[in-house]
């Protein structure tokens, strides 16, 4: 069997594709022969021989494998929705995956990332240290309530004001008010504000250990009789009503971590946001800000809201 090959090395694709298919063209060997020493296989062979007929060496230009149409690729204008919302909202993707689900758009989370990460509206987080996981107790509604207040940022008319803040442990509930001043009886009426409010009964407050809330570093702890000691406002207050009102250690504001999460939540979503002029202005913000949070899905409650977590409890 006399069969002519080149005996040039191919340096593209294309040279090596027919460097096999030439001699079978020309009908120097049987495609049964090559196939046996070709690393390629038969069928493909045949399918270079085809394009060779058809298009010449043109046809055995290398094609791109990656496909050219997806029946499941997301539409563009479902696109240009999900990173509208984001710049919109700036939530996370398995939060705008609940609000979106009830516009009618079912879409997956990973689907909603992958959107934001190309689009390049990632939040960078900084990295956090591995940590153990912790058992925690399933709390009702109205068990703990954890209380803080958050110095408003922006002063009006040279004048600070003050964020009184609530959060129901158990549903993420939250209850805000707007004070200037921060006294003991402003913490009286805020304690009062919120029992008049929060649907369920309240057994317990968790504070840090500032002096609009607990004296027991300032004067409790320097009483010069240790078994009668002088009470703060509001352990009288919350002895009268039931109340069992727990404090955090010193320097430790991760143990009040719903209601500092919740501040870092305002300042980013509210505060660095909203304009406001006056007080009026500021206490009308924050009161339809507040109901907006009531209102927002919570990962920690798998995607209710608080209001829905109250209503299921």
């Amino acid at each position: 069997m006399n069969v002519s090959m080149c005996t040039k090395m191919p340096e593209t694709i294309t040279e090596e594709r027919l460097r096999w298919i030439l001699p079978i063209y020309q009908k120097e060997i049987r495609i049964d022969d090559v196939a046996k020493v070709c690393p390629h296989g038969k069928r493909t062979l045949e399918r270079w021989l085809s394009k060779y007929k058809k298009h010449g060496k043109a046809g055995l230009e290398p094609e791109s494998t990656r496909p050219k149409t997806n029946p499941k690729e997301t539409p563009i204008h479902i696109k240009e929705e999900v990173l509208a919302y984001r710049r919109e909202t700036k939530l996370c993707a398995l939060k705008m995956k609940w609000r979106l689900e009830k516009r009618g758009i079912k879409l997956h989370e990973r689907t909603i990332h992958k959107f934001i990460k190309t689009e390049g509206l990632e939040r960078k987080y900084r990295i956090r240290k591995p940590s153990l996981k912790k058992s925690k107790v399933k709390l009702k509604p109205g068990d703990l309530i954890e209380i803080d207040v958050k110095y408003v940022p922006n002063k009006i008319n040279s004048k600070r004001y003050y964020q009184f803040t609530s959060i129901d442990c158990a549903t993420r509930w939250r209850y805000l008010k707007i004070y200037d001043q921060q006294t003991n009886v402003d913490t009286l009426d805020f304690l009062a504000e919120i029992i008049g409010r929060f649907p369920y009964t309240i057994k317990a407050i968790k504070t840090d250990n500032g002096a609009i809330f607990t004296n027991r570093y300032t004067g409790y702890l320097k009483s010069i009789d240790r078994f009668n000691p002088n009470l703060h406002a509001l352990d009288i207050e919350c002895q009268k009503l039931g109340i069992t009102h727990y404090l955090i250690d010193p320097g430790k504001p991760a143990q009040n971590g719903c209601v500092e999460r919740s501040h870092g939540f305002d300042q980013d979503h509210f505060y660095d946001e909203i304009d406001y002029k006056t007080e009026e202005d500021l206490r009308y913000q924050i009161k339809l800000w507040n109901m907006w949070y009531n209102d927002l899905e919570h990962i920690g409650l798998n995607g209710k809201t608080p209001l829905e977590a109250l209503k299921l409890s």
